[in-house]
This record gives C-alpha cells, structure tokens and sequence, in this order.
C-alpha cells in the first residue's frame, strides 16, 4: 500500500486528486494539509510514501516546504503539482529535493504514473515540464536568477509578511522571537534591494511565493 499526502491549498483539487488516486488499487490517501506548515508536519507524523505538494502554499511555499520534508520524512518522495510552468520554479523545487514535477492541467492523464513512479522511488517530469526543461537546456531560454541569495528562512519571512502577517504573529508562526523576524526581514529587503512592503509583496508574487 503507498500512503499519500495531499497539499493544496484549495479543497476543490485535494478532492479530485483523491479521487483519481484512490480509483486505482494500492494507493491510499494518509492526510491533507491546506498549506505547507501542515504539510511539513502531516509529512513528520505519517511518514508517507509519496506527498502531491502544490508549490503556492500559503504560509510556507512549496520549495521550502519540500526541502523541510526532505529532513524530518527521509523515505516521502515529493511530486510538485503546480499550475505554474515556470523553469525557475521547477528547478528551484527539483533542487529542494523534489522527485517529481506534474503541471495540473495534466493531471487526469498523468498523475497516477507520477505516484507510482514515485512510489518506487523514480523520478518523474510530466511531458510539458521535460519539454520547457529541454528547451531551457537547448539554449532557447536563459536560465533563471534564483532568490538573490535569500535563505530558506528569509524566503519564509518574506513569504508571511507577503501574505499580510505581522511580525508577532511571524514570530508566532516559524517559533522565532519578534527581533530575529526583523532582522532576517531587514537582511532580505537590503538582498532584494526593496524599501517597502508593497515592493516586497510584488516580488513574492512576481517569484510566485504568494498568489495574486
């Protein structure tokens, strides 16, 4: 039996994703998480075989929430289920740790050999994420910039204060005290070069770290 966690942030696709999932023998859905600080710890308390992780989770993303996966659920692969086709953020996400890459579009066609690929611990990158891949390769894209050097825990305050927290309930949320939630937000502003709070919401959503 391969043990699933779902983490998608809409109920709408955890349900159909359940469904298409659960048609076939052998598949067994262990948990759903609504954003990626519950998915990191459904992850460390079910231990599943393989998480279906949409990258734009609220409160933690995706590539940060697969890379802490990575640590506390060794034996998880991670498929990054996304409606983005973005090369930066496919290769930010591979690089994280993730096995596997499914666009949602693709997902009534596809997503049942990704999770078993999965499962067996193969990779897996749907057909149109081997293609934009091939043609960033292929020379016919530049490759992306990556986060101007943010750390995951600045990338993950940049996130909240994106989606409109304070630093006390940051504080609250990532189990730091308020003054390192200043500090790791002033040190990202000076890396990304930004001198408000608007300018650093346009980037978390020009990075796809929050939704627009």
């Amino acid at each position: 039996m391969t043990n699933i966690l779902l983490a998608d942030d809409h109920e709408v696709v955890r349900r159909g994703v359940r469904a298409l999932l659960e048609a076939e023998s052998g598949f067994k859905i262990c948990g759903e998480a609504s954003n990626g600080r519950e998915a990191v710890d459904m992850a460390t308390h079910f231990q599943p075989d393989v998480v279906v992780m949409d990258i734009s989770l609220p409160v933690l993303n995706g590539v940060d929430a697969t890379r802490q996966i990575r640590r506390q659920a060794p034996g998880a692969e991670i498929l990054i289920f996304t409606m983005h086709d973005s090369e930066e953020t496919i290769r930010e996400a591979l690089s994280a740790g993730a096995r596997g890459c499914l666009l949602k579009s693709e997902a009534d066609q596809q997503i049942v050999s990704a999770v078993s690929a999965l499962s067996k611990h193969r990779s897996f990158l749907s057909s149109q994420i081997s293609d934009l891949l091939f043609d960033s390769i292929a020379g016919q894209k530049e490759p992306g910039h990556g986060n101007n050097g943010l750390t995951p825990r600045e990338r993950e305050i940049v996130q909240l204060v994106a989606e409109g927290h304070s630093n006390k309930k940051i504080a609250m949320v990532t189990g730091i005290s308020v003054k390192t939630v200043e500090t790791h937000r002033a040190v990202a502003m000076r890396k990304l070069k930004v001198h408000s709070t608007a300018e650093l919401v346009r980037y978390a959503v020009r990075n796809k770290l929050i939704q627009a």
